[in-house]
């Protein structure tokens, strides 16, 4: 079983600097992995009590059945994971504000390859860190696969994502949280936190808004903010080759342009 070593974040001591209004409806933050889950996470447990965020575990399909009090309205709390879609999946979130963070597919190729090279991940991929492998075949694995070892692109952007829509989920993608917190003073991160924060109900628009954000968003925070990563084996590039945005078309078409990236 893999393991994702990364230290602990300081952010419940933090929540305590802010006066925190009762969470009245449950709220689950559902992610692709590699998609700014530890971002979006942080800033919203800015603005909720710390005995209403469910930190328990990270909600998975196989661990579910354990964890549906999560989503119980009447006590209503804020969690997170990585919550493919199923039938179990949907009765367990039928009452509970669903958000569903994605990544431009381009862009998740990169930071999986990059996370699975760092030494935060361990699992059974420790010989692609080994040089024998080279940078191109690794991201044509992200993209593909690695049989019985690791799923495609499309198999976790179909069930973690794109089988959501039309379902009444707030489809949340991260570049665009990541320019809003990047330019946290403008008027249109304002227009954009609240819309992003609706889903908690709360009662009032905190004034201190910006700097629960800015606290929220601290890269040292998050253990696998890229920066975070220890001892990867190999340069990943900033943007992917022109090669693998040929294959990522060809392994899911339509995928960018039902996420909402248009060229």
């Amino acid at each position: 079983m893999a393991r994702i070593v990364t230290k602990p974040d300081t952010l419940n001591e933090r929540n305590q600097d802010f006066d925190q209004q009762v969470l009245t409806v449950p709220v689950f933050l559902n992610s692709v992995p590699k998609c700014g889950t530890h971002l979006i996470r942080n800033i919203f447990r800015m603005f909720v009590p710390v005995n209403q965020q469910y930190h328990d575990t990270f909600i998975q399909i196989p661990v579910l059945r354990q964890h549906v009090g999560a989503f119980n309205p009447l006590q209503p709390k804020l969690s997170w994971g990585h919550l493919l879609f199923s039938d179990e999946a949907c009765i367990a979130l039928h009452k509970a504000q669903h958000i569903v963070v994605v990544r431009d597919p381009y862009d998740w190729v990169l930071a999986r390859a990059r996370f699975f090279l760092s030494d935060n991940f361990q699992g059974n991929l420790e010989h692609l860190k080994a040089g024998q492998i080279n940078l191109e075949e690794i991201l044509n694995m992200m993209i593909f696969g690695i049989h019985q070892k690791v799923p495609s692109l499309a198999d976790i952007f179909d069930n973690n994502a794109a089988a959501w829509l039309g379902t009444g989920v707030k489809l949340v993608r991260y570049e665009e949280l990541r320019d809003n917190v990047v330019n946290l003073d403008s008027d249109e991160a304002e227009s954009y936190f609240r819309e992003l924060l609706a889903p908690l109900n709360l009662r009032e628009f905190p004034a201190d808004w910006r700097e629960r954000i800015r606290v929220g968003a601290d890269r040292e925070q998050s253990g696998t903010y890229r920066d975070n990563l220890s001892n990867t084996a190999f340069s990943i590039p900033n943007e992917l080759p022109e090669q693998q945005r040929k294959l990522v078309d060809y392994a899911a078409p339509g995928l960018r342009t039902l996420l909402g990236y248009n060229e």
